[in-house]
């Protein structure tokens, strides 16, 4: 039997309808919390927020962009980035979450966590697109003004929807931890993205992860 919300809304219709466009994350099902399999996230005008305990990262480059997408109007749009790409990352404790409002309901809220056992979240060939960021940060064997498009330590520039310039200006270092991150971004992808202890809710009304 299908609960159903105050306005007629099925909610378990509603996830079917929410979770592609919204829960691609990081590939988001049930088969994520199983195996590592290739992922993105991103939500047409919208941008997210991430929190997590701790990323601890291997093979970083960092360099700016822009970000092409559709705006909730569907007029396109670009968001200046800062991406932070990673040949490998684990993540402790990791919480995502997305508000998107429903006409009738009113804000809705989709929220992922994982990794909040003793197993962390695993990826490989990591990007986030940021736009805002608060952490802790440590840097080991770091090279800061190298081209973009020449870093030899991470997995290189993305591509597809980004606009970057690969003589731009970039760092790079062997490993990067971050700890206590709190961070707005506007899309997110991995080759492959492992997710222990998946937890997948939906929350009326807004319940982001800070």
């Amino acid at each position: 039997m299908e609960s159903v919300a105050r306005g007629g809304t099925r909610w378990k219709r509603f996830a079917v309808v929410m979770v592609p466009s919204v829960a691609a994350t990081a590939a988001i099902g049930v088969a994520l919390s199983q195996g590592a399999l290739a992922a993105s996230f991103s939500v047409s005008g919208q941008s997210f927020k991430v929190s997590a305990d701790q990323l601890d990262g291997k093979g970083l480059v960092q360099y700016g962009g822009v970000d092409v997408g559709v705006d909730m109007e569907g007029k396109k749009a670009h968001h200046p980035v800062s991406v932070s790409a990673f040949k490998t990352a684990e993540i402790t404790n990791m919480c995502q979450s997305v508000v998107s409002h429903v006409p009738v309901i009113g804000d809705v809220t989709l929220q992922l966590k994982a990794g909040g056992g003793d197993t962390p979240v695993e990826a490989e060939n990591l990007y986030i697109d940021v736009a805002q960021l608060d952490a802790d940060a440590e840097f080991r064997g770091l090279n800061i003004g190298v081209a973009a498009g020449q870093s030899t330590k991470g997995p290189g520039m993305k591509g597809g929807k980004e606009i970057a310039d690969p003589n731009g200006f970039a760092q790079e270092a062997d490993r990067a931890i971050l700890s206590n991150i709190k961070q707005t971004a506007w899309a997110t992808s991995a080759g492959t993205f492992k997710l222990s202890g998946l937890s997948m809710k939906l929350h009326q009304g807004k319940k982001e992860c800070f």
